[in-house]
Formats: structure tokens, C-alpha cells, sequence
């Protein structure tokens, strides 16, 4: 099972210098010693991951200073951007780190990053599936027709070529099992996470998922799920509980919007309406579950279970999400355990 760095980053606001400093060491370790991939996303006007409005831009900057690593987006917000323009940037950044370049594609979930592209918020679930076809045709070297300033059609590629013959895509899931298939039948891998669903709901959505790949056809390739999850690890459980107490609670506050934009006890809930009493228990009660194992936080051998039990399910690659609000050192320090857990996982899966 692959091991892979995420960012999102809670507070863009908070470092008035260095702001970057996380994401540039993190991806130096990552490509050191050997994990998948490194991925950053694409978020718009708030504070809230902030630091990445263009994931081709920090990847860029993430291929300027690695050799190895895979350099992913997570996402690319596809009805936001014409298909020419995706494939454009992408193909500098392939080729700026000699071919490491994937992306997952979602379609948007918060409005007001429409404000991009106002006309395309309410058919942005199909303009998804639309942008991901293409973008891979103009990553094999195809052209799109479009019309200029002018109103002259033409067919349009993009410079400069890639160095990848295809693209490796996945498409961004926030749980909607329609959303899993649709990759399946895409033929792309899936890109998930914990908010809104627990293991068992998760579990249930791979095997769709898996299914939908079968039923595609082709090379016998049965598919690729990345999990995203909160992760520091330390030496002792009691210590790296109380680190993270504060900061993913206050990170969980800031995403209580998107918490709850997703099912929560089968009802969804408008946060605007949550008194601070209210707010607090759905905070106080998400951060036990991730912390009690919806995460990986804690101890090495804590958390060693929490991956067998990632890849009973059918996860390939866990996305380890580390910028949540702890100080950079701390979060540096603790990717050595994270590289321990990644060593002891490979050698659990050779003994299978």
C-alpha cells in the first residue's frame, strides 16, 4: 500500500513569511525516502486551504525541488477551467519533473469558487466527466475544436507536449457512491476521504467502484483508490493527542461547512443555524473518531492497525494529510514515525 504527503492547510492567513516552508521540506523527506506521491489542492477565497488556489503552481515549485516523488493534484476543480488551459499547465509541470505528473478532477462543491465560472456551477457534475475526456485527449496529443476572438472554429492542441504518453487521472469523491462509479467506468482511480463516511460506508463504495472497473473492460487493471487522512504520529499517544487536540479541532471548525454539507446521521445540517454549544459537540465528537481511528494519529504501532484495516477495504494508497495547524518543526519530525509506519506496512504486506 502506497504512502503518499497531502496538503490542504488550515489557516493561509496565519505565516506572514515561509508559508511554503511545509509543503517544500515535506516534498524534499517524501522524495528522500521513497513515498508515492506528494498532493495539493485547488481551493478559492478563504482562508481555509487558501495557500493552494492553483495546484499547478505548487507543483511546479514541488518538481523544482525533488527527483522522484509523484507530484499530484487533489484537486483540479475541472468545470472552473477551460480543457485547453488544464492541459496546458500541467503538461509544463510534467515536464518540468520529467513525467511524475497525476491528476484527480472533482467538480466543485462550495458556490462561491464559482464566481470563476458562474454559468457552469449547476451542470458541473457533467461538465466533470466532460473536462476529464477532454483533457486526457489533449494529453495523448489530440486537438479540440473551439471558436477564437474572432468567431473562427479551430482546432487547438497544447505546447509543450507532455513527457507522459497518458495522463494518470482519478476523480475527487466526497462520498456520493454515483461519483465512485462514475470513476470506475472512467476508468480512473478515486480520490476519498473520511468526511461523511466511516469505513464501513467506505468499504461498500470501493466494491462499487471495482465493479464499475471490471464492467469497463480493458488491460485487466482493477483500479486505484487514495484515502486522504489527518496524520501526525509521535513516540507517545497521550502526548500526540493532546499536540493535535487543538489544532485539528480548530481545523475541523473551519471545514464544519463542508462537514456537514455531507450526510451527517442521514440529515444535513446548515451550519449557520448551529449555536456554539452545538458546534463544539460535533467538533468534540469528530475529533475522538478521527484520533480513535479515522486518522492516523498517535503511535507508530497504534496506527499500524488503522492501515491493515485501510487495506482490508481496498485502499492502494493512503494520503497522508499534514498540514492541519501544527507548527512546521513538529510536523517535520513526526515524518520520520510516519516513514517507520511506511517501511513496517510494506514489510506486513511481503509476509501476506
Amino acid at each position: 500500500m502506497d504512502v503518499s504527503l497531502f496538503y490542504f492547510a488550515n489557516d493561509s492567513t496565519e505565516k506572514e513569511k515561509d508559508r511554503y516552508e511545509l509543503l517544500l521540506e515535506g516534498a524534499r523527506f517524501a522524495d528522500r525516502n521513497g513515498f508515492s506521491a506528494v498532493w495539493t489542492p485547488e481551493r478559492h477565497f478563504h482562508p481555509f486551504g487558501g495557500l493552494y488556489p492553483n495546484p499547478s503552481v505548487t507543483a511546479a515549485a514541488v518538481a523544482a525541488v525533488t527527483e522522484r516523488v509523484g507530484i499530484r493534484a487533489g484537486s483540479v476543480v475541472a468545470p472552473l477551467h477551460h480543457p485547453l488551459r488544464i492541459a496546458e499547465e500541467w503538461s509544463v509541470v510534467d515536464n518540468l519533473s520529467n513525467g511524475r505528473v497525476g491528476l484527480s478532477f472533482a467538480s466543485g462543491w462550495h458556490a462561491t469558487d464559482f464566481a470563476l465560472c458562474p454559468e457552469n456551477y449547476d451542470n458541473r457534475r457533467q461538465l466533470l466527466l466532460e473536462r476529464i475526456e477532454q483533457v486526457r485527449a489533449l494529453w495523448r496529443g489530440e486537438k479540440l475544436s473551439v471558436t477564437d476572438g474572432v468567431g473562427t472554429t479551430r482546432r487547438l492542441g497544447v505546447f509543450p507536449p507532455p513527457v507522459q504518453s497518458e495522463l494518470p487521472v482519478w476523480v475527487t469523491s466526497s462520498g456520493s457512491v454515483e461519483t465512485f462509479r462514475n470513476a470506475g467506468q472512467l476508468g480512473a482511480g478515486l480520490l476519498t476521504h473520511l468526511l461523511g463516511q466511516d469505513l464501513d460506508d467506505l468499504a461498500l463504495k470501493i466494491t462499487e467502484y471495482r465493479k464499475a472497473v471490471t464492467e469497463r473492460g480493458g488491460d485487466g487493471w482493477t483500479g486505484h483508490v487514495a484515502l486522504m487522512v489527518h496524520t501526525y504520529l509521535g513516540e507517545d499517544e497521550d502526548v500526540v493527542r493532546e499536540a493535535v487536540r487543538g489544532p485539528l479541532s480548530d481545523y475541523l471548525r473551519s471545514s464544519l461547512g463542508l462537514l456537514l454539507g455531507s450526510q451527517l446521521d442521514g440529515r444535513r445540517i446548515d451550519a449557520s443555524r448551529l449555536g456554539p454549544e452545538d458546534v463544539e459537540f460535533i467538533v468534540g465528537r469528530s475529533f475522538d473518531r478521527y484520533f480513535d481511528g479515522g486518522g492516523l494519529l498517535g503511535t507508530v504501532e497504534k496506527v499500524r492497525g488503522s492501515m491493515a484495516r485501510f487495506r482490508e477495504i481496498g485502499v492502494d494508497e493512503v494520503a497522508c494529510l499534514i498540514d492541519f495547524g501544527l507548527p512546521t518543526p513538529s510536523v517535520l519530525a513526526g515524518l520520520t514515525h510516519l516513514n517507520r509506519l511506511r517501511l513496517l506496512v510494506a514489510q506486513d504486506e511481503e509476509a501476506r
